[in-house]
Formats: structure tokens, C-alpha cells, sequence
């Protein structure tokens, strides 16, 4: 699966062959400083590396700039205006070290070592314009999935990220790289489920349940598909939209 990680040559990383999902084994803090407008709906943020340690300044969307005004079956979130999702990837441009908003300053001294040992040396650092689209948005993604696998981090973090890069795909209407991504999706939230504490990737387990499921569905595997919907509709308590989305996908495989 050397494929995953193509469209990082010009980040110094080429041929890379690696597994996304391993065995799993079982910072200092960003701050959040407007520095300069790079556009009407851009700041600046700044971050301190945990790796190197090093300051540096990365792109991120005002609050207020844009609307959620919906999401996909899969959760994907559907804005009017600028995506956040572009945004959502943080690079340090002294080390490599890459890695979702989330996520950034959550690592571990033995992970940062790997970062060095393996990402740092090839790494070079890229210019990109004021403004990201789809495409950056992907490449800075590979790049954090490249990281997320070379620190050994959780199995839901890589599969978090491969979500991500599937709905990139999406919006350029790339069905076949978007499937590639999902199934990637698919395989690490299972493993997850059974393996990671609540909450996973901000979800609960039934929230996570349904996605487990709807991803399923999308990849053809509509028996599994439904029993991942079935246990959210059958189990009291579970929120009432929630349930109402696992119907609909139930009864869009019923229908088939």
C-alpha cells in the first residue's frame, strides 16, 4: 500500500513503504496569538514544536468565517464558506513534524525521537500559497499520516486522518482514491472500537458504531453494515438523530 503516501515528493519523501496499521505500543502546549492577517477569513497561529522546539506559524480559520450546514452520511462536515478542513493539518517547517489540530501537541518524548530519526532528515520544507484547497489539503494530510505511522501513534488517530484524506477525495470527485482512504478508515475504527477507551476521535460508541457501519456500506460490505446500524437502533438511550441516520442507511441496504 506504498500508494497511500504519493504526493509527498515535494516534501522530500518518496517510495515510502509502510503499513498504516501495527501493533500498537502501549509537549509542550500551542499557543493561540493572532500574529498577521493572511487573508479576510485567515490568521496565523503559533505553535511551539514538541519536537524540536522551535516556534513557528501556521494557517487557521477565524471564528465566525464560515457555517456548518450539514454533513454526509459518513459525518463529514459541509460548510458554507471557507472549509475548515483545509486548515486542519499543522506543519512544522524546522523538523516535518506533522499533525491534526487535535493532536499537535499530544506526543510523547519516544515519539518525538522517531520523528527525528526518521522524518527529519528527509524532510524540506514547502511554500504554500495564502490559501489552501483540496489538494494542499491532501498532501499536508499524507504527510500527518506519514507521522502518525513513523511515532506508532493510536490506531484511531491514523484511521481519523485517513477519514479526512477520503473526504478530500470526495470533493474532487476522486471515487477511486476516496475508497482507498475509506477502507483504510474502515479497518483502523474497527480495530479501535475493540482496543481504545471512550471517547475515540471526540465520538462516543455509538457514534462511532454508526460510522463503523456507514463506512461499511460504502465499501460494499452491507451484512456488517448492518449489524453496526442495528446496534444503534436497538440500544435505549442513544441519541434520537443518531438513531434516525442508522434507519435511514438500514433502510437504504433493505431497499437494494
Amino acid at each position: 500500500m506504498s500508494d497511500l503516501f504519493s504526493g509527498l515528493e515535494d516534501l522530500g519523501f518518496k517510495d515510502i513503504k509502510l503499513n498504516i496499521y501495527e501493533k500498537e505500543q502501549e509537549a509542550r502546549k500551542n499557543t493561540e496569538t493572532t500574529v498577521k492577517t493572511t487573508d479576510t477569513f485567515l490568521y496565523e497561529k503559533t505553535f511551539v514544536c514538541p519536537v524540536c522546539e522551535k516556534e513557528f506559524k501556521s494557517k487557521a480559520l477565524k471564528n465566525g468565517k464560515t457555517r456548518r450546514i450539514g454533513s454526509d452520511t459518513d459525518l463529514m462536515p459541509i460548510y458554507q464558506g471557507p472549509n475548515p478542513l483545509f486548515y486542519d493539518v499543522h506543519i512544522c517547517p524546522n523538523c516535518g513534524y506533522s499533525a491534526l489540530n487535535q493532536y499537535f501537541d499530544k506526543i510523547k518524548q519516544e515519539q518525538a525521537l522517531l520523528i527525528k530519526a526518521v522524518i527529519s532528515p528527509k524532510f524540506r520544507p514547502k511554500t504554500y500559497p495564502e490559501t489552501y484547497d483540496e489538494n494542499i489539503a491532501i498532501e499536508r494530510y499524507k504527510l500527518a499520516l506519514l507521522n502518525a505511522v513513523v511515532k506508532k501513534a493510536k490506531t484511531s488517530e491514523k484511521a481519523f486522518i485517513c477519514l479526512k484524506i477520503a473526504w478530500m477525495y470526495r470533493l474532487l470527485k476522486n471515487f477511486e482514491e476516496e475508497k482507498k482512504f475509506l477502507e483504510q478508515a474502515y479497518i483502523g475504527f474497527k480495530e479501535a472500537f475493540e482496543k481504545e477507551a471512550f471517547p475515540i476521535c471526540g465520538m462516543d460508541n455509538y457514534t462511532l458504531s454508526y460510522l463503523i457501519g456507514e463506512l461499511a456500506r460504502r465499501l460494499g460490505n452491507n451484512e456488517e453494515a448492518l449489524l453496526w446500524f442495528s446496534k444503534v437502533i436497538v440500544t435505549p438511550g442513544v441519541n434520537p438523530r443518531l438513531k434516525e441516520m442508522a434507519r435511514d442507511q438500514k433502510d437504504l441496504i433493505k431497499g437494494m
